[in-house]
Order: structure tokens, then sequence, then C-alpha cells
């Protein structure tokens, strides 16, 4: 089992950590703040470490980052020139050439980058991008996803980095492209210059069109993703508690042969998925991938082309609120 070093013991890296150890590759815990280190190392039964010393410890193989956006390109170029197989959350970095450097840099070490898109590695997302790829609901019409929450509110990024790169992941997995254009909205509340709600638009080639909406001041928490085809309409519904009503599928048609289309209604199908955590689904596809040399699902160049999307809305989005640009790039 290759040795893995955890990088960022907080709110979302202590289940990173708390996950490859229970997959017996935790080598270490590490923490800008001495104390968290300790005790996240104690916890999990594994020694506390400076980054520099992982980065020297040929013992370890790999390391896992989930330290804030703004460094993570700094981190993961770090472990990448010293040897280390990379795995790092979302936004693999905050701008599209430093993503491109780490891609670069991975594939002429040889090692494996991973971006933590949760979402790819979830079973009710990959059964979903099953029947779209068999044909279940037709040629895709339209996808829409709403990430709305209440809270946790950042000031560092705004809620389109923190919240959108799962949503836009899944999107362009279902597309199996990147959009011809992208446009975006916004509204700033409370902290200057921070967007706490954030709306993206995007066209691709062939007429699909995608909405995603994100937001950390909405009344109750919504993470929904509606599929709309020619033939059948799905939705993924992950804040329902109930796993097996995750999935549904409408098989409505619509009759297009008249003067006015008229849409006929069908009974919710739920779609048996097997549960599993998709967390530790992803840190073992990691392992899997650096044991094997295959290229992992979300690998640098996935995690690229979701940044290039970012980078425009984020841009969009800049002219949208500065009221000098049609919110489009």
């Amino acid at each position: 089992m290759n040795a893995v070093a955890h990088v960022g013991f907080g709110y979302w890296g202590r289940n990173l950590a708390r996950n490859f150890a229970q997959l017996g590759a935790l080598a270490a815990v590490v923490d800008e703040n001495p104390d968290a280190a300790a005790a996240g190392a104690a916890s999990l039964g594994v020694k506390a470490a400076t980054f520099d010393a992982v980065l020297a410890d040929p013992a370890i193989a790999a390391v896992s980052l989930a330290t804030p956006a703004a460094l993570h390109a700094a981190h993961a170029r770090a472990a990448l020139l010293a040897g280390k197989h990379v795995f790092v959350e979302k936004p693999m970095a905050l701008s599209v050439p430093d993503a491109e450097a780490l891609v670069g840099l991975a594939g002429e070490r040889g090692l494996t980058l991973m971006v933590g898109h949760l979402l790819q590695y979830h079973p009710v997302y990959r059964r979903l991008r099953e029947m779209v790829a068999a044909g279940t609901l037709g040629r895709l019409l339209y996808i829409y996803s709403n990430r709305l929450s209440l809270g946790k509110f950042r000031t560092e990024e705004n809620v389109l980095w923190s919240f959108a790169p799962h949503d836009i992941s899944m999107i362009l997995g279902l597309a199996g492209a990147e959009p011809d254009s992208v446009s975006a909205q916004g509204v700033v509340s409370w902290s200057p210059g921070v967007a706490d709600f954030v709306t993206v638009e995007m066209r691709f080639a062939g007429g699909l069109g995608a909405h995603v909406a994100t937001s950390w001041m909405h009344p109750f928490k919504e993470q929904r993703l509606v599929v709309v085809g020619e033939r059948a309409m799905a939705v993924f519904e992950d804040s329902e508690p109930d796993w097996n009503a995750k999935l549904r599928l409408y098989r409505h048609t619509i009759d297009a042969s008249g003067r006015v289309p008229e849409p006929t209604k069908a009974e919710a199908e739920s779609v048996p998925v097997a549960q599993a955590e998709p967390l530790r689904l992803e840190c073992q596809h990691f392992l899997d991938s650096v044991a094997s040399g295959a290229r992992p699902l979300t690998d640098g160049t996935e995690g690229l082309r979701v940044l290039r999307v970012l980078d425009r809305a984020e841009r969009a989005l800049a002219a949208y609120l500065a009221g000098q640009g049609s919110g489009q790039a």
C-alpha cells in the first residue's frame, strides 16, 4: 500500500485523512497549526510531520492536499517536484496557467495528479452518467444544477469557486465537451468583493444548455442536478436523505407534431443504486491509480477543463458586477 501524507487537517481535510487511514494508507498528518496536526495524527494512529519533512521522506509516495485554495498550486508543485503523487482538493489552482503547469509537470515526471471532484465518484452520479451514455434520456437538451445552503460564508473565495467546481465537473462529464460560451451573474451582500450568490450559464455545440446556481445564503440546503433529454428526464437529489430516492427518472414525453408541443407526464421512477461512501471511493481510486499508473477519472486534465470554465465564469462575473460588460466570456 502506497504511503500517503495528508496536508491540511481542517473541516474537510480531516475526512480525507480519516478515509486514507481506514484504507490503511495514511502515514502522516500535516497542518500549519502544530497542535492540530498532533491531535489529528494521534486520533488516526500516525505521526505528525511538517510539509518539508514529508517531501524529503522517501517512504511517503503521495500527498493529499486540503489546504486553502490559494495554496493548492504551490503545494502541489512542490510535491510533484519532490517526486510525490498528488491528490489535490478542488480547485487544483486559482489560475489556468498554474493548472497547466501542474498538468505538464506531472506528465514530465510520470506522476499521478488527481483533483478532488468528489461527485464524479458518487454512485448515483455514476449511474446517471451511465444512463446518459446508454441513451436512456435521449439527446440532452438542458442541464441545471443547484448547490445552495445557509453558510458557511467565506471571505477568501466567492461562492463560485467554493461551490461550483462540483457542478461544472458533473455537467462537463455529461456533456462530454467544454462549453462554447459562459456567462455569469452574481450578488455581493456581506463581504466586499465576495459574491454570495452566483449563477452560471453555459451553451454547448449542438444546442445543449446548462445552468448552475450557487449560494451560501439560501434558507435551506439544496443539492439538485436535473438532466433533461428528448426521451426522458432525470433528477439527482443529493440533499435527499433517503438513498433510494436520490435518483429519479421521469419518462415524460413531448409530442411536437402539432402547432403547440404537448407534454405527457409520467410517474417518477426511483432508480436503484448500490450505496457506498463517495469519499471512500474517491480515495481508493487515487490509491489504485498510483499503484497501477492508470489515469484517474478526475486527473489534472479534467481539473484543467473545469478550471477553464471557472476562469471564464469569474471574468464574466467581474464584468457583470462592475457593470462594464455583458457578463459573458
